[in-house]
């Protein structure tokens, strides 16, 4: 399989932060991209989606979210049993690993364009949706048997965050425009995204390789939990995408979502959700490990498993 060359950027920022490189993205900079990324998905989906009747996509939904809430609930009682976590840590990182990453569904869209494989463009839905029953699991399983638990304040964050709202207004955007509508647009969001994604990651291997220290706390656990867990998700995702009939590119980014861990969303959530809780924890796996996990080694796997799935049960 060929390597994506985005990936190196990413590698340049590690190298960067552990060799203390005086490199640095400015913070309006690293603001102006991210808020770039969200937008261009979710433009790209909505314009995907007006392809396609709503209908259709019901049942397919309800079935991903349905699996997408159990990786939460698998997750939380490993880390709080096996890993003798604290229940507001466990339950945190729990929905770190329920939630999404959009920078890691970039650099998978991005390999099926070198891959030159088609997908289901309406997959970008469900980066949107399956952010919010994560989150919501997250807290139940914190507060469970204690007080009460601050909804109004706890859903306005996941639903009017950044993450969100930019992906839910992106995919309305693209879906009011459709295909034609959006054409003015294309250059300046579909035919520099590559190049946006790339300095994007550049600026979050710094931020990766300050964050692995947190993992010495929990030491070798943590540290398999982040690399294992995604390889678990995404043999649910596989699964799930061979079962819903998607193509190769729509199961291998199925499996990718589900295998992705939130260092975005999540974090601003649970810090006011469950503030008992250690974020050094949750973002150092999330972004620490699983992150770079995902980006050099997980990625190819999925999409080898999406393909071998398709290949023995087609």
């Amino acid at each position: 399989m060929s390597f994506e060359p985005v990936v190196l950027f990413f590698l340049l920022g590690v190298l960067a932060g552990l060799l203390r490189s005086d490199l640095k993205i400015p913070g309006a900079i690293y603001e102006a991209l991210s808020i770039y990324i969200l937008l261009a998905i979710g433009l790209k989906g909505g314009v995907e989606l007006a392809k396609y009747p709503l209908g259709e996509l019901v049942g397919d939904g309800i079935v991903i979210v349905l699996v997408g809430a159990l990786i939460p609930l698998l997750a939380f009682p490993i880390l709080r049993y096996l890993g003798r976590m604290s229940r507001p840590d466990a339950a945190s990182i729990a929905a770190h690993y329920g939630s999404v990453s959009v920078v890691t569904f970039s650099v998978a869209i991005t390999l099926l364009g070198h891959e030159m494989l088609d997908y289901e463009g309406y997959l970008i839905v469900f980066l949107v949706l399956l952010e919010m029953p994560a989150l919501v699991i997250g807290v139940i399983l914190a507060r469970y048997g204690r007080g009460e638990v601050r909804w109004a304040k706890l859903l306005h964050e996941v639903f009017f965050g950044k993450s969100i709202y930019l992906l839910a207004g992106g995919l309305v955007i693209g879906y009011v425009a459709g295909p034609v509508g959006i054409k003015p647009l294309d250059h300046l969001f579909f035919d520099l995204f590559k190049g946006v994604l790339a300095l994007f990651l550049l600026e979050m291997g710094l931020v990766a390789s300050s964050r692995i220290a947190a993992l010495r706390e929990y030491g070798a656990f943590l540290a398999g939990f982040a690399v294992v867990m995604p390889l678990i998700s995404a043999s649910l995702g596989t699964l799930t995408g061979w079962f819903l009939g998607f193509s190769v590119g729509g199961t291998f980014l199925l499996a990718t979502l589900f295998a992705s861990a939130s260092y975005i969303a999540a974090p601003a959530a649970m810090r006011i959700a469950v503030p008992e809780a250690n974020p050094a924890l949750s973002i150092g796996a999330s972004l620490g490990m699983t992150f770079p996990f995902n980006i050099f080694l997980g990625i190819p796997i999925y999409l080898w498993m999406a393909r071998f799935i398709h290949a023995s049960g087609g």
